[in-house]
């Protein structure tokens, strides 16, 4: 019962987030917002909506080490995963901007993180504004720059006519999917470790956070198969700075993180740091500016391992 739970819970964060999405681009659109704007705020946040919720619904339930867990599993999933999935079927250029903005601030981000926790094992309010206060000075940048980094603009054209009615119909419905699939999910993760004597830790960077990253990994196979050429590792750099700026920094604000397991501090948080940090070094060699088929398998044999370590 208690995987049944997990199960529908992940169904109802993923269609909720994706309707979520749809009616935030739609009203948006409605509105003449700019396209570059809602790709960067409206598509941003609500792509990051089931991590968001699911930690916030973890901290205010007690249970740190999912709110936190799942976001460093999720950072750590969306490369070693998502990108590694990804170069199996299609190989990418990396873009000028990987160096010039994406991967600084994943790092900046990553280093704070791992700061704020060794420090003291808590994120408390005021490093939840640090971070809020950091990604409103990316995202003032990004759009000073006149570039996106979650969704291009011509995937939201779709949503252009959409009527009020629907709209609304599908954020009532994004959002009771969301505050659904968040308790769900949390109940059965929680009583899933109880039952097979595992950590909240273990459940969390491993199913929660794998399955927060459902529609990120959906999107982006989906468009790898497609051969479009918008999906680029910027895509997924910026998913991870909004999880650990948005997702950590509205959650310790509402309420801050604390008593979270050692081992993400001692552990997990050092595989997140690694696989950032490969990165650079995978986009130079063997040949520059590219990511293919042989750095696709060795980030998917480097989560394996992530994967295999965290539950042996």
């Amino acid at each position: 019962m208690n995987l049944f739970y997990v199960i529908i819970g992940l169904v109802l964060l993923v269609l909720g987030g994706n309707w979520l999405l749809k009616s935030a681009v739609g009203l948006s659109l409605k509105f003449n917002i700019s396209k570059i704007i809602i790709g960067l705020t409206v598509v941003s946040f609500a792509t990051s909506a089931p991590e968001m919720i699911v930690s916030i619904e973890a901290a205010l339930d007690g249970f740190p080490d999912i709110a936190v867990g799942n976001v460093v599993g999720s950072n750590i999933g969306n490369i070693g995963l998502v990108l590694g999935v990804v170069l199996l079927i299609n190989a990418i250029q990396v873009e000028t901007s990987f160096y010039a903005t994406d991967w600084p601030m994943k790092m900046l981000a990553s280093f704070l993180l791992y700061i704020f926790l060794l420090g003291d094992g808590v994120l408390s309010r005021v490093e939840g504004f640090i971070f809020i206060a950091i990604l409103i000075a990316f995202i003032i940048y990004l759009i000073r720059k006149n570039k996106t980094i979650v969704s291009d603009s011509d995937e939201l054209s779709s949503d252009e006519n959409m009527s009020y009615l629907t709209i609304f119909g599908l954020l009532i419905a994004g959002s009771v999917g969301l505050w659904a699939g968040s308790e769900l999910l949390i109940k059965g993760a929680v009583n899933l470790a109880q039952s097979l004597g595992v950590s909240n830790r273990i459940i969390a960077v491993t199913v929660v956070s794998i399955g927060t990253s459902v529609p990120e990994l959906a999107s982006s196979v989906i468009a790898a198969l497609k051969k479009e050429n918008d999906i680029s590792i910027g895509n997924i750099i910026g998913s991870n700075i909004f999880n650990i700026l948005s997702v950590l920094g509205i959650t310790a604000i509402i309420k801050p993180i604390n008593h979270i397991d050692p081992k993400i501090i001692g552990n997990d948080i050092y595989w997140m740091l690694g696989f950032a940090l490969a990165l650079l070094p995978l986009v130079f060699l063997p040949k520059r500016n590219s990511l293919s088929l042989k750095e696709g398998t060795l980030l998917l044999t480097a989560y394996c391992i992530f994967i295999y370590l965290t539950v042996k």
